[in-house]
């Protein structure tokens, strides 16, 4: 299963995405994450205030002792570890990591944990037919 995060909005505190799952029309949801950088121009990652640079990434789900929950991780983020895509609101409620939810206000979204949680049935049911996950990030 491919996911596809285009970023429509690269605001100076936050930037908004759009996830598709590949071959569908509709996008899935919408993402929150820290400070967009432009890395490839020489911009530097700030520990806990930079969104991840775009790439494509492995997707897999672990357990999270800060979270303590199971949540889905991205593996080989260039200068980042532990980027997980999990529930939020706001760009405070990440260092880094990608929210998932609707943005209905401006620089946040909402009803996170619901998908989040489909989010994660949604991978899971891709890793049970023996499917690979990844994002693409743009």
């Amino acid at each position: 299963m491919e996911l596809i995060l285009e970023r429509i909005a690269k605001r100076k505190t936050y930037t908004i995405g759009h996830l598709s799952v590949k071959g569908q029309a509709e996008p899935f949801c919408d993402t929150l994450e820290p400070t967009w950088r432009d890395y490839k121009s020489g911009a530097y990652k700030m520990k806990g205030h930079s969104a991840i640079p775009e790439g494509r990434y492995a997707v897999v789900i672990s357990y999270s002792p800060k979270f303590r929950e199971w949540l889905p991780i991205l593996l080989g983020v260039p200068k980042f570890s532990g980027v997980r895509i999990h529930a939020g609101n706001t760009a405070s409620d990440t260092e880094g990591c990608i929210l998932v939810g609707k943005n209905r206000e401006v620089g946040k979204v909402l009803d996170s944990r619901i998908w989040l949680r489909r989010l994660k049935q949604k991978i899971v049911g891709a890793k049970d037919r023996g499917e690979a996950v990844w994002l693409t990030v743009k």
